[in-house]
Formats: structure tokens, sequence, C-alpha cells
């Protein structure tokens, strides 16, 4: 692929999309496997976090699917909940204009609610092996007309013990599939799994992100006093004063500890681990896009494949237990090259563990010293007035400002479809099909995206109009 999407044989539906979300340019990942997977082979990429890997196989996925069909044609596997439903947002927003539908489905939350879904079309889905294994073997998600298997953080997966859910997951695949495989790292494992699930000629690729592009990431560490870590944490905030920070722990009772003292000195801060309510984990996690608090401490949970923009800085207060996760927290701050700061905090019973990850990660580091209280006083001033100061919420993407969702209060228990809605939308003067974007039919309810800043128009024409001969009651949807 060269310098421009429309290089490629991408449909005019998908560049729009692409301009809409302000991709202009692919990145080198995506240069690399968006042909490769156009052309149907499988492929093995080895790509760092944060350099666009989403968008390289979620093009062409949308790029490929069949409108029509209502069974799966992709499925792509994730390591947590979060990343799951990232991938299925990005699948959507890219697939908008081919109003390609995508459902998540992850453990922790409702098996029936994710039943119903699958029942509906799903041109792909997205989600964590052990779920997608459950609705496998209970015979609510089906395969046979599946074209594409994405395996994504491979390493991650494989550290989370999911490699025999995987191997299950295998025996419900079509064999004649196209598989490609992504991973931070390669360690010995994962080139067995490539061998085994992929065929002998797959593509292998590694993108080294161009020096001029290379995110400016300052690695730095400091030694620090067990029993006064918190402390020392908080003074070394002090005098680097963060616009926006990750903080990770190993374990969510370190989490919850460090949130407490972060809390009760006057820090905008929030967490987020894994025994969290799903719903409040999604909720934290938007908050914190949305710049709505500076400071967030997790284990990493938060730190696989979430893309967060604008984060300056990541501390490790625990030494991660895998390199993995070291590089993985490291790809929270530097993206879209900005520049960004890991700070990594270690104990003497640590020492050991981080000569191995400092040897293992292919970073530089920089020793640093605590700071001394005269320049931990001469910080606190601007310190105490940036905590005062009100945080900019970023807005939605400009795609999703021209999207309006409407319910119809009938489905599938009136026999409706989605031929048939957008057959009585599209008659509406001046909507065309392409303004129509993805319709969620429910046993006894629609949802039906309007795009292109049309929806209230469209929202008012049809309250006057029947569909299929019925008259159904038409409202903004609720979010």
């Amino acid at each position: 692929m060269k310098k421009n999407f429309t290089d490629e044989q991408i449909s005019e539906d998908i560049l729009k999309a692409l301009k809409k979300l302000r991709y202009f340019q692919p990145t080198p990942v995506q240069q690399e496997v968006i042909p490769v997977m156009l052309s149907g082979k499988d492929a093995t990429v080895e790509a760092q976090t944060g350099s666009g890997k989403t968008a390289s196989y979620a093009i062409p996925l949308c790029e490929q699917v069949v409108w029509e069909e209502n069974k799966p044609q992709a499925l792509v596997l994730a390591p947590t909940r979060e990343l799951a439903l990232q991938i299925k947002e990005d699948i959507i927003n890219i697939g908008r204009y081919k109003r390609i539908k995508a459902t998540a489905v992850f453990g922790k939350a409702s098996f029936k609610k994710q039943q119903l879904e699958l029942k509906q079309k799903s041109h792909i889905v997205v989600g964590t092996p052990g779920r997608i294994l459950d609705h496998l073997q209970k015979g609510t998600l089906h395969l046979e007309k599946l074209r594409t298997l994405i395996l994504d953080e491979a390493d991650e997966m494989l550290n989370m013990g999911f490699i025999d859910q995987m191997e299950e997951i295998m025996d419900f695949v079509p064999e004649s599939r196209q598989t490609v495989l992504f991973s931070a790292t390669l360690p010995e494992e994962i080139e067995r799994m490539a061998q085994f699930y992929l065929n002998p000629d797959n593509k292998r690729i590694k993108v080294e992100a161009a020096e001029e592009k290379r995110p400016a990431i300052q690695q730095s560490f400091v030694k620090v006093a067990a029993e006064d870590k918190e402390k020392q944490l908080l003074n070394l905030l002090i005098m680097e004063n963060p616009d926006s920070c990750m903080i990770f722990c190993n374990t969510k009772a370190a989490v919850n500890q460090l949130y407490t003292f972060l809390h009760k000195a006057g820090l905008p801060i929030d967490k987020l681990h894994g025994g969290m309510l799903q719903d409040d984990r999604f909720d934290v996690m938007k908050d914190f896009k949305e710049g709505r608090f500076r400071y967030l401490v997790a284990t990493d949970v938060a730190a696989r494949g979430i893309d967060v923009e604008q984060v300056t800085h990541v501390v490790n207060f625990d030494v991660p237990e895998e390199v993995e996760s070291f590089i993985h927290r490291s790809g929270r701050t530097g993206r879209a090259g900005r520049a960004g700061s890991v700070l990594t905090l270690v104990e003497p019973d640590e020492e050991k563990e981080w000569q191995k990850t400092k040897a293992a990660s292919g970073f530089t580091f920089d020793p640093i010293d605590l700071p001394s209280a005269r320049v931990v006083k001469r910080h606190q001033r601007a310190f105490e007035a940036k905590m005062q100061q009100k945080m900019f919420v970023k807005k939605n993407k400009p795609l999703d400002k021209e999207i309006m969702k409407l319910y119809f209060n009938g489905g599938k228990k009136k026999k409706l479809r989605a031929v048939d809605f957008v057959g009585t939308i599209s008659k509406i003067p001046t909507i065309q099909p392409e303004d129509i974007g993805i319709i969620t039919i429910q046993e006894t309810a629609t949802f039906v995206e309007i795009l292109n800043g049309k929806g209230l128009f469209v929202l008012e024409k049809m309250k006057d109009r029947k569909i299929k001969g019925k008259q159904l009651k038409v409202y903004k949807a609720k979010k």
C-alpha cells in the first residue's frame, strides 16, 4: 500500500468513513497489512501498541463484508472486555456507511442479552476467548460462514491462559479461512501458535516505526522505599505535574489502596480493575477518555489496547511481572507521535525483576533521584493550581456528531425487516439509502441510525409514515 488509502482497492463507503474519522494517511502497519488481508493471505504481524493495528485489519474486514449475509463473516479474538468493545466501536465507525453490524461478547455480562444480539444480523463478532467458546458450545454463535479470523494481542491472550480455549475455538472455525495474528512481541510460544494455526506460507510482517515517527517516550526509573512509596509517588507527581497520567499497579488491592491515598491528597482521580462491575469499568474508561479527570490508577486490564489520546505520563507503581506488560503500559503514552514520559518505581525486592525487564524491553532508561522537600515545595503551587483548573472535556468524534439513532416500537414480532425500514425512510424527500446507518431489529423494537446530520428531519417525517403498512411510534433513542 502506498501513501494514501485511495491507492488501495477500498470502496467509497469505507473511504468516506475514514475521511470523517480523520484517517488521512495509512500508518506503516496499515500500509503493510491492508493489501495482504485484501489478497486473502494469512499473516503474522509484530507491531507495537499505538501503531494503528486495529484499523489495519478493521478496514479490510469491513471492505470484504457482504451486507446481505446474516451470519458472522469475521471473528476477532481479544484478551480483555475493554479491548473487545473498543475494536467493535472502531469496526462500526469504519463500516458505518456500509451499515456493518459488529457485536462484542465477553464474560461477566449477560449471556442472554448477547444471545439475543447474536440472533440478529452480525457481520463481525469480537470477543474474549472464554465467552466466545461458551457461545459456540451452546450453539448461540454459528461460524459456518466465517471467512476471516483475527487473533489480536496474541501474546497477552497467551499470558492470560487463554491458549486452551483458543484451541477449542479452532474446532468450530472453518478450515478454509484467512487467519491473521497480531502481537506486540513474538516469543517462542507465539511462533508455535502461528505455525499451528496459520498457513505455512503466511506473510511475516514486522513494523518498526520510522525514526522520525517513533514516539518520543522518555523512560526513567527511581528507587523507592516500600514503606514510603505512596508519599514518594505523590512528591514525584507534584514535581512532574502531568496533564493526564495512568498509574499501574500489579493487583486490585494495590489499586484500591493507592487510589484511596491519592484521592485523599486531592487529586482528580479514579480507578480501574477487574474486580469492579462491568458497567462501572466502562464508565470510568469513558470519563477518562473524555478528560473528566487527570489520573487513573489501574491494573493491566487498562493497558491492553485501550486508545486514550494525550496521556502525557505513565507511572509503574509496581514493576510489572512480564516484559510484555511493561511494553503495553508504556504504549499508553506517546501515541500518534506525541511525546510521553514513563516512570517506574523500583523497591529493593523488585530489583532483580527490574533488571530483567530493562534488559528485555529494548528501551534506554535514565535513573532519577527522589526530589528533596525543597524541590517539592517549589513545585507545590503550580501543582495545586492545575488541580483546580477545569478540565477540557474532549468532544465526540466528527462521525458521532452526524448520527442520530431512532427507536421504532416494532420488530421481528411484526415481521419487519431491515429492507422495510430502508425502503420507507429513503422515500422521504432528500433522504438517500446512504443516509441510513446500522439497523438493529429486536423482537419488539428496532433501532435505526440516521447519518449525515439528518436525524431530526427523518424523525419528524416518520411520525406520519407507515412501515410495511404498520404505523409505528418513533422517538430519538436513549443512549
